[in-house]
């Protein structure tokens, strides 16, 4: 079964929104993949889920970890993305599409805003939506539907 897309646009703050959604699926009892731009945004997210909630704990790794394939939540930079341990839910915080995506029930795009972002995700959007995918749209600041 293809995956459905969601994407959420006009986020504030990339990560804050990730974090937030990142920590209610976990609660519900999702496995999750969570796809940064680069290294250095790898780390503060890793550090934000850390500290974010003093008494939500989300256990989480980097995929390089051995203990990826037993940990909810699963943090990569793109380009080392390869082999996700499990393909429920991926989110996705970088400008390209994710290698493997179709392996996902869903994913879930979060651009920001303004052009920088808005360009990518259009071609994403295009992507997706050339392979026939189900396609949601949500503006993340007023946190309605488009």
């Amino acid at each position: 079964m293809p995956p459905r897309v969601r994407f959420y646009h006009n986020a504030p703050d990339r990560l804050v929104l990730a974090l937030e959604l990142v920590g209610r699926a976990y609660a519900s009892g999702r496995k999750v993949a969570v796809r940064l731009v680069d290294a250095e945004e790898l780390r503060r997210f890793d550090q934000a889920l850390w500290t974010s909630e003093p008494l939500a704990f989300v256990p989480h790794v980097a995929l390089a970890s051995a203990l990826a394939g037993e940990t909810p939540v699963v943090l990569a930079a793109a380009g080392e993305d390869a082999g996700w341990p499990h393909a429920d839910l991926l989110f996705n915080l970088a400008d390209d599409l994710p290698p493997g995506h179709e392996r996902f029930r869903t994913v879930v795009e979060i651009v920001g805003q303004g052009e920088a972002h808005a360009l990518p995700a259009r071609a994403r959007w295009t992507e997706y939506r050339r392979r026939g995918l189900e396609l949601k749209a949500f503006d993340a600041a007023s946190r309605t539907a488009l």
